[in-house]
């Protein structure tokens, strides 16, 4: 027990250490345009990875929550995967974010964002990916069609998209998210699923998890592919749970889903401890010092 409250105090020292600096950041871009892109059309586009040869890449893939607008700080919102690079290693691997706002598990396959991806890894890479955030709603909404159907089944829909004025079949998340790790193995590529991060949403005093739904699908597919799974709904979910509301509160940028620097770097902790829970973690050895010393994830 004493050493649950004594992570939980390192947690709290954390959080009041780096809020200074997301204020900051709040400060300085409070006159820019929210972050987040839910145009669907083909529009983003990264410049050329610069990699250093002779090691693996991990590569990310994911929405807003991995990497916010263009992983700047904007509005006082940063995805987690802007803050993992200071836990690796990067003399032994290389880290490329490639996670898009507004995308989801659908529409960063069909925008094309997935083919560029695949197209620039190589055997031995490594891929993380967390979708769920945008999947809901109608898969013909006029203003963004990006929901996938729910659940993990070989549904479809033949929609006519509103946005690229074609006809379209529209898979389950389950599907897409299939796709994404036999489309990674075939290039001799690890995936590894991780499920959403929690939104700040409270109910009897703890935060509301999704095992029913986008959570619940991401391990149910992990499971039928026999892929690694983190758990990064469960694992973040606890420590909200153990900060509590008022603490919780400057961790977001927004009223309950996109975090502030300070949040980012929790949600990137929870990763390497995600990581680290694994059978046969696919980074062991390629840890900072600041990574080795966050202990692996005990359910």
């Amino acid at each position: 027990m004493r050493a649950r409250f004594s992570e939980f105090g390192r947690w709290a020292a954390m959080l009041f250490a780096v809020l200074g600096v997301a204020a900051v950041v709040a400060a300085q871009t409070t006159v820019q345009q929210p972050a987040v892109n839910t145009d669907p059309g083909r529009t983003i586009r990264f410049p050329p990875p610069v990699l250093k040869p002779g090691i693996p890449t991990v590569w990310l893939v994911g929405d807003s929550t991995v990497r916010n607008g263009r992983g700047d700080g904007a509005n006082n919102q940063m995805g987690w995967g802007d803050e993992l690079a200071p836990y690796l290693n990067l003399d032994k691997v290389n880290l490329v974010n490639r996670a898009i706002g507004g995308r989801s598990s659908r529409t960063y396959i069909t925008e094309g964002h997935w083919d560029d991806v695949l197209a620039l890894m190589k055997p031995g890479d490594i891929v993380l990916i967390q979708f769920g955030h945008n999947d809901g709603g109608r898969p013909d909404d006029p203003a963004r069609a990006r929901a996938s159907l729910p659940g993990v089944g070989d549904e479809t829909l033949v929609i006519d998209n509103p946005i690229t004025k074609q006809k379209e079949t529209v898979h389950t998340f389950g599907w897409y998210m299939r796709k994404y790790v036999t489309d990674a193995r075939a290039k001799g590529v690890t995936p590894v699923l991780c499920s959403l991060i929690p939104r700040k949403i409270w109910k009897d005093g703890k935060i509301v998890r999704n095992t029913d739904t986008y959570a619940g699908w991401t391990r149910e597919v992990a499971d039928a592919t026999k892929t690694d799974f983190i758990d990064l709904n469960e694992i973040t979910a606890r420590k909200y749970d153990a900060l509590g509301p008022a603490a919780v509160e400057p961790l977001f940028g927004d009223p309950h889903t996109h975090t502030t620097v300070a949040g980012a770097i929790m949600n990137a902790e929870s990763v390497v401890a995600g990581l680290k829970a694994l059978p046969k973690d696919p980074l062991a050895g390629d840890f900072s010092a600041k990574g080795d010393a966050i202990p692996a994830f005990r359910p």
